[in-house]
């Protein structure tokens, strides 16, 4: 039996709404979708198929390469039910044709997200999507990174002189400049929700200076991702992993719902 009769057979003895979305991303796409999105989404009634294209540190422009030459370098990976699937050296146009996708998202690269110079290839990019998914009504939208640690490390945080603020800033400025020229105006806005609960719970969200923190930081992408997704407010939502206390989980999902809120 194929997946996608499985899916159909789970669907119509359950009930529940099915959302089938597919992260063309890099490891920041890992840090917010593969973990804890699929269980947020089923405790409030909803179904997930969860896809995500990888390739750690891949920018707009070589995931614009790959879809021209066919490149079969991504790790794709997909949950189905709560069960992950991988599959290794692949090609971008075959993970976008592995499903019909309501929802594609785009990102650009961690170093890059605050520097409009780098989105050239985001309209080709956008229109090789679109034309690529079998789906002809899928909706593609913008994932919002998040700007680095205060004390972080990484070599590129030089472009926004090493400052936390500044990147953010340029981030925010870049989404608003660049977006509405290639016609996507639905943001899942993770890089706000982050800075948010900087606010709030302080400069720990990050486990290494730019990726997410195992615990909080990648359960809090998950509850703006799938407050985004669905469009049901996360807050309240009865899921947290083991890891992440009841007093965290509401701070979480309170910063995920006023991220969300900024971007309707």
């Amino acid at each position: 039996m194929t997946l996608t009769l499985l899916i159909a057979f789970a669907v119509m003895g359950s009930g529940k709404r099915v959302i089938k979305v597919l992260a063309i991303g890099n490891s920041f796409s890992e840090d917010a979708v593969e973990q804890y999105l699929y269980e947020l989404a089923a405790a409030q009634g909803d179904s997930l198929v969860i896809g995500n294209a990888y390739i750690g540190g891949c920018s707009i422009d070589r995931h614009w390469g790959n879809a021209q030459s066919g490149k079969p370098e991504y790790r794709y990976r997909k949950i189905i039910g709560g069960k992950t699937v991988t599959r290794k050296g692949t090609a971008l146009g075959d993970i976008i044709r592995d499903d019909d996708w309501d929802i594609i998202s785009l990102q650009q690269a961690s170093h890059f997200s605050g520097l409009p110079y780098t989105f050239s290839h985001l309209h080709a990019l956008k229109d090789y999507v679109t034309a690529t998914c079998p789906n002809k009504q899928v909706a593609v939208v913008w994932h919002m990174t998040w700007a680095y640690a205060r004390d972080s490390k990484h070599k590129s945080f030089r472009f926004y002189r090493h400052d936390q603020q500044h990147m953010f800033r340029c981030i925010v400025l870049t989404v608003a400049q660049e977006l509405p020229k290639v016609s996507i105006s639905r943001i899942i806005p993770t890089g706000l929700a982050i800075q948010y609960a900087r606010e709030q719970m302080g400069d720990v969200l990050c486990r290494d200076g730019f990726h997410l923190n195992k615990e909080y930081g990648r359960y809090l992408a998950a509850c703006t991702w799938c407050e985004s997704l669905t469009g049901r407010r996360v807050t309240g939502n009865p899921y947290r992993p083991a890891s992440v206390d009841a007093a965290t989980a509401r701070i979480v999902q309170r910063c995920a719902h006023r991220a969300c809120r900024s971007y309707r």
